[in-house]
């Protein structure tokens, strides 16, 4: 089968289009016809092994020492079942189906296994492939840290690093709740975020939570490049921070801090389960979420995808065509 494969970390011409054995289901697997895959910051950053020191060494063990052991990238894909093994019962051959890679990675191939008990969302009949495979990284994400606060018609809510996959579907989900969304990010995405349903966007690079007057009910930072201890000033009173990458240090901030501010601080890794992933599919399909979908490359262009989401140009989703 056809994979973009890396055997040496590095920039984007580490990647290239080569055929590796097609993977065989287990009793308790299911094997999937790949059709689409995307292209995420956090591919670029295993590509390169750009991970911060909180996570380095765990990441580094999964992903290898000297070299990658995992070398097909692509953290979410989208496809048919093609074969089940003999114990599997939940799915059958023809299903449409989109999942989370899992720690294996691997939606850079035609090719997929998963075992039955793997987090597997169905396909809705009014969803494509290109759709669907947005929902794992960008929508579960946003979904999981907005449903850990009570958000009331009416409240404010900055969400810092916007123009992204989780970001776009964060104002979404937020909009659906009554919020006033300010969305923030660099100068290129901010006409996308207004047609996003942002109420009110803000240039990243001049945010300065020091001396603004402006306060919200919830800062949700997709971007991680702010300290939470600035962060945090730009919460009013009561105000909640979700934190989507947890370091160290932000959550000794958050544990050191807590009984003396009156600011809440969420940090933490999403949840994946057929229940969330199935629930989202269906907001999808009823009209009440919509990804953002930038550019599709195919994966003979897998060079040019990831050192267009490098260059900082990819607004939402990129969508990786598999043939």
């Amino acid at each position: 089968m056809k994979a973009a494969v890396f055997y040496k970390y590095g920039p984007p011409e580490v990647l290239s289009i080569q055929d590796i054995p097609k993977p065989r289901p287990r009793a308790n697997q299911v094997l999937i016809r790949n059709r689409v895959s995307t292209v995420t910051q956090g591919d670029c950053e295993l590509r390169r092994f750009d991970i911060q020191p909180t996570w380095w060494i765990f990441v580094r063990l999964m992903m290898g020492i000297l070299k990658p052991r995992k070398n097909v990238l692509g953290q979410e894909f989208a496809g048919v079942v093609e074969e089940v093994g003999e114990k599997v019962s939940n799915y059958k051959v023809g299903d449409r189906i989109f999942a989370p890679a899992d720690m294996n990675l691997g939606g850079y191939a035609q090719y997929r296994v998963l075992p039955e008990k793997a987090p597997i969302g169905i396909i809705p009949d009014k969803l494509g492939f290109e759709e669907a495979v947005t929902i794992p990284v960008g929508a579960v994400n946003a979904f999981h840290f907005l449903e850990k606060v009570v958000i009331r018609s009416g409240d404010k809510i900055l969400i810092n690093g916007a123009g992204g996959s989780i970001g776009t579907f964060g104002i979404q989900f937020a909009k659906n709740k009554g919020a006033n969304v300010t969305a923030s990010d660099f100068p290129n995405k901010l006409s996308m975020l207004l047609k996003n349903g942002a109420d009110e966007v803000v240039d990243c690079t001049k945010l300065d939570f020091r001396s603004s007057d402006k306060k919200y009910d919830i800062i949700f930072d997709v971007a991680g490049k702010t300290p939470l201890s600035m962060l945090v000033k730009g919460l009013k009173n009561g105000g909640t921070l979700i934190d989507t990458n947890p370091s160290l240090s932000g959550i000794l901030f958050s544990i050191l801090t807590r009984p003396f501010i009156s600011k809440r601080i969420i940090t933490g890794l999403a949840s994946y389960s057929d229940e969330n992933l199935n629930q989202i599919a269906e907001f999808m399909a009823d009209g009440k979420i919509k990804p953002v979908i930038d550019r599709k490359f195919k994966l003979e262009e897998i060079i040019e995808a990831h050192r267009y989401v490098e260059e900082g140009k990819k607004q939402g989703n990129l969508i990786v065509e598999i043939p």
